[in-house]
């Protein structure tokens, strides 16, 4: 079975994904690895004693509990060559040679966005990074996290809450939850979209893994997104891999005064894009952008909100108005004007009072 070699060579001890493609580059497949003589290993000039030793003993055990693993409902491992293999990943430096993936392998190839940020956001950073979740996953981008705490679980739970799929990165073995508090959320994830890891089956949460997880955040997407980040933060680290991948990034502005600003405006300074609405995504990307039918209304959402104004933009003011009397004013759903309000929150239109009321943005 070819995945029983790619695993094992994974295994190897002072081997890493660089010297794994030297190494392909060579004997051209991890099989051969193995099969070839002791000499020729040895002469190839890539491994260290110890690995020789380890290649040495072909110990199918050491991979036991990935193939176990894999056996389970929902659960996969993909190699390079596989076709489930996503092609976006393919074109970093260094994909990782197999991905373990609980959940639907498809969502992996599809047009996919990072959002990321602080593990310890300011309410509205969470809000910021649940409501473009919310709005980009209904525009048909799959929202790509790392499922940390902060903004990478409100990016999660905003896809989930649209009803569309979600990929989170893990850093550890797929048969461990980080941080535990998510298991919910791990559940959720999987089974509305993907988790995904490059790391074997028993991998703790190690420290060093995390920058390695936040390549494949960033390979997987056509963009990251940075909603609130501290100037030294592994947000930033995902940022700068996404540019040194030459994927798109963008970042979303804050107070001066909020030190989670910080990140976001050092980015910007550098050559993020600003964002302030979903559309400053869309169009970067370059996307064809169906709107999405609010409910079973013609009321649809506009790209455009200041050239063409939302119905219930007539129904606000500068005083706070309540979603029941907007309900009972235009005879739309509550569940449209919540959507629609949504959208306009998010084109800096609408502002949300103390309370249940929303007025115009002075």
């Amino acid at each position: 079975m070819d995945l029983i070699y790619w695993l094992m060579l994974l295994k190897a001890p002072h081997l890493g994904v660089r010297t794994f493609y030297k190494a392909l580059k060579i004997f051209e497949t991890p099989e051969q690895v193995f099969l070839a003589s002791k000499t020729q290993r040895k002469e190839c000039g890539l491994f260290r004693q110890v690995t020789l030793d380890y290649l040495e003993q072909q110990d199918t055990s050491t991979v036991q509990a990935d193939i176990d693993w894999a056996k389970a409902e929902n659960c996969h491992i993909l190699t390079l060559i596989d076709a489930g293999y996503p092609q976006q990943l393919k074109t970093i430096s260094d994909p990782p040679p197999v991905l373990y993936v609980r959940g639907n392998v498809e969502c992996l190839s599809k047009q996919q966005l990072a959002i990321v940020g602080s593990r310890n956001p300011t309410p509205g950073g969470k809000q910021n990074a649940q409501q473009f979740a919310e709005a980009l996953s209904k525009a048909g981008l799959i929202i790509t996290s790392g499922m940390a705490s902060g903004i990478d679980a409100s990016a999660h739970i905003g896809a989930l809450g649209a009803g569309q799929l979600t990929v989170a990165v893990c850093g550890t073995g797929l048969d461990r939850i980080y941080p535990a508090k998510h298991k919910s959320l791990a559940h959720q994830i999987s089974t509305q979209g993907a988790l995904v890891s490059e790391f074997a089956i028993g991998t703790a949460p190690v420290a060093n893994n995390f920058p390695r997880r936040n390549r494949i955040i960033s390979g997987l997407s056509l963009g990251t997104l940075v909603v609130e980040a501290s100037i030294k933060s592994g947000t930033m680290i995902t940022a700068k891999l996404a540019a040194d991948q030459c994927k798109e990034v963008f970042a979303i502005p804050s107070s001066i005064h909020n030190p989670l600003s910080q990140g976001c405006h050092q980015l910007i300074k550098q050559g993020a894009k600003l964002v302030e609405n979903i559309e400053d995504i869309i169009e970067e990307l370059s996307l064809d952008f169906e709107p999405p039918l609010l409910g079973g209304n013609t009321a649809i959402y506009t790209k455009d909100v200041d050239n063409t104004p939302s119905v219930l933009l007539k129904y606000l003011g500068y005083e706070a108005i309540s979603i029941d009397e907007m309900v009972e004013k235009s005879g739309l759903s509550p569940q449209i004007i919540t959507q629609e309000l949504l959208l306009l929150e998010l084109s800096n239109r609408v502002t949300k009072a103390s309370g249940s009321g929303y007025l115009l943005t002075k």
